[in-house]
Order: structure tokens, then C-alpha cells, then sequence
């Protein structure tokens, strides 16, 4: 199970707009005591999204080990 982050944007509806999320899973690795390679296969992973629906609910899934990752829109 992945370690939950708090909202970025709480309290108040997310702006209409496009947007990026880095997620620096190299580090997160790292910090868990793996071992990588240097350079690492992957470092920071963007997610590009989009904003259409400010009330809706928005989450940003990541499934990710040194050598892949995934995302999709979460419900």
C-alpha cells in the first residue's frame, strides 16, 4: 500500500485549469533502502492533468517501482 498524501488544494474547489504533479519516486526508493543504479531508470514521473469539473473529486493514483510506473483516475 502507498503512503497517502494530504490534499493539495483543500477547503475550497480546484481551479479550472491543466496542471502537473512530480513524483520523485527515485528519492522515495532510496529512502526505503533500495539500491538503484546511477543514473536511475526513473527519477521524477509527471502526471499532466486536467481540471474540467472544479467540485469534482480529483486523486492522482501513482503505482510506480524503480523500473515502471502507472497512473490512472481514481473514483
Amino acid at each position: 500500500m502507498g503512503v497517502p498524501i494530504p490534499p493539495l488544494i483543500g477547503g475550497r474547489p480546484v481551479p479550472i485549469a491543466t496542471d502537473e504533479l512530480r513524483f520523485h519516486i527515485n528519492e522515495h526508493f532510496r529512502r526505503a533502502g533500495l539500491t538503484l543504479t546511477e543514473p536511475a531508470f526513473l527519477d521524477g514521473v509527471p502526471i499532466h492533468f486536467g481540471v474540467a469539473e472544479p467540485e469534482g473529486p480529483y486523486r492522482a493514483p501513482l503505482v510506480a517501482s524503480p523500473w515502471r510506473n502507472q497512473t490512472y483516475r481514481a473514483s
